[in-house]
């Protein structure tokens, strides 16, 4: 942590004194970690330097000035902590409960920082404090309802019953479509030359409430001589679960996947927040997980690397918007894969969004867990792809899908939200 050199404070403000030094904890000292087999460690808390460089694009920094909403202060708070001085309370629950883990302080850091992991270390620490009811909440949606196929479609197929009783902010939330019956073909075979075989993630919200994305990753990836494997073994990567401080569920999931996808020559995942964390499954699992962390790939950086069979016709759509969704902007450094396979479309207009890399406020639970917050970046975002002029806006994870489809409805725009493959499969069958 930085030390004030004239008060001998700690130092938490935005404005760093000349003379401020950096201090470790002190001989002997104890960490008042409640979960100290969860918690951030030492060589992570010490690679932050305090330099400052993160907080203009921390979104929460940017929206409330507070030093306590940026990754610096967050990690000054861990630090009080770890050297014994603080003990994880309310106050210490509301700094990381307000981060949206979007990881752009990540992205810009001179000294790569794993804030990312800190945070969901963090959060384990403040299980213990939150209400039985919000305990029970969590544990039915993260332990139980994303972690079950049954639970899931029986929660999917409740919807519409239970939409007219839930607030406003949640009923703006749900997914316009849900598919119940029915499954992915387990295998399907490529169209023309045979280039190899890969194993898809077909994702516990994304299958049912986007299968048609699904679909249209399948049709491309088999238009473009890849035949298709969709493992029946398989479940909910557990990213959500990991962001929200449920690592012991998240180890589960990623050692069910780790089994179902064993045989796979390569996993592509076409939602961004779930390829981000199967790349990651190391830092849940250690080297045991390191072959399927690195054989996952997300489908749009794939589809670049791998190259396609550029479509004959357009997608039926003018100017189209992209939007970086932060676990493939962010955390994947996928950015221009995406933008160069649409304008592989014939008479597709890509445009850019204003501030297009700022999180649209989804994250995960976050739109639910945290509406004040949420809503303003989603407003933000909303606002910003209207103001494009484009009838279509691209996302490719479904949590951003959801978000931004929210935030153009409340404020009248028509644009639809489709995932980039979506288009690619467009133009493939105007061809056909």
């Amino acid at each position: 942590m930085l030390l004030d050199p004239e008060s001998g404070e700690v130092i938490l403000g935005a404005h760093v004194p000349e003379g401020a030094r950096f201090i470790g904890p002190e001989p002997g000292a104890t960490p008042n970690w409640p979960l100290p087999g969860e918690a951030p460690t030492e060589s992570d808390l010490s690679t932050c330097v305090a330099c400052g460089l993160c907080l203009p694009h921390c979104p929460t920094y940017r929206l409330t000035g507070e030093e306590s909403a940026s990754p610096r202060g967050r990690i000054a708070a861990m630090r009080v902590v770890s050297e014994g001085r603080e003990s994880v309370d309310h106050t210490f629950s509301d700094f990381m409960d307000l981060c949206l883990v979007c990881r752009a302080c990540e992205d810009v850091c001179p000294s790569h920082v794993p804030f990312g992991r800190m945070m969901e270390r963090a959060r384990v620490q403040i299980e213990p404090l939150r209400s039985h009811r919000a305990r029970f909440l969590r544990w039915l949606g993260l332990d139980v309802t994303l972690s079950s196929d049954k639970m899931l479609w029986l929660a999917s197929a409740s919807q519409r019953l239970a939409k007219p009783f839930l607030p406003k902010r949640l009923r703006l939330l749900l997914p316009r479509h849900v598919t119940l019956f029915g499954r992915l073909a387990a295998v399907t075979d490529p169209e023309g030359e045979e280039r190899g075989t890969v194993a898809i993630l077909s994702g516990c919200v994304q299958d049912r409430w986007y299968r048609e994305t699904n679909r249209a990753t399948i049709r491309v990836l088999a238009r473009n001589g890849w035949r298709v494997l969709v493992p029946r073994a398989q479940g909910c990567c557990g990213a959500l679960q990991a962001h929200h401080g449920k690592l012991d569920t998240a180890r589960r999931l990623a050692r069910r996947n780790l089994q179902a996808f064993a045989d796979a020559d390569v996993v592509v995942v076409n939602a961004a927040g779930c390829s981000a964390h199967m790349k990651e499954y190391d830092d849940l699992l250690g080297e045991e997980a390191l072959p399927l962390a690195t054989k996952t790939r997300d489908l749009m950086e794939f589809l670049f690397e791998q190259g396609i069979r550029p479509p004959e016709e357009g997608a039926g759509v003018g100017r189209v918007a992209y939007h970086d969704a932060c676990h493939a902007s962010r955390a994947q450094g996928i950015r221009r894969q995406p933008r160069a396979l649409l304008q592989e479309i014939p008479g597709l207009e890509l445009v850019e969004i204003a501030n297009g890399d700022r999180c649209c406020g989804a994250a995960g639970l976050y739109n639910v867990l945290q509406p004040e917050m949420a809503g303003a970046l989603r407003a933000e975002k909303a606002e910003a792809v209207a103001a494009t002029g484009a009838s279509v806006v691209c996302s490719a994870n479904p949590g951003c899908s959801l978000q931004i489809a929210a935030g153009l409805r409340t404020i009248g725009a028509d644009v639809e939200v489709l995932h980039p493959v979506e288009l690619l499969d467009r133009a493939y069958r105007q061809g056909t």
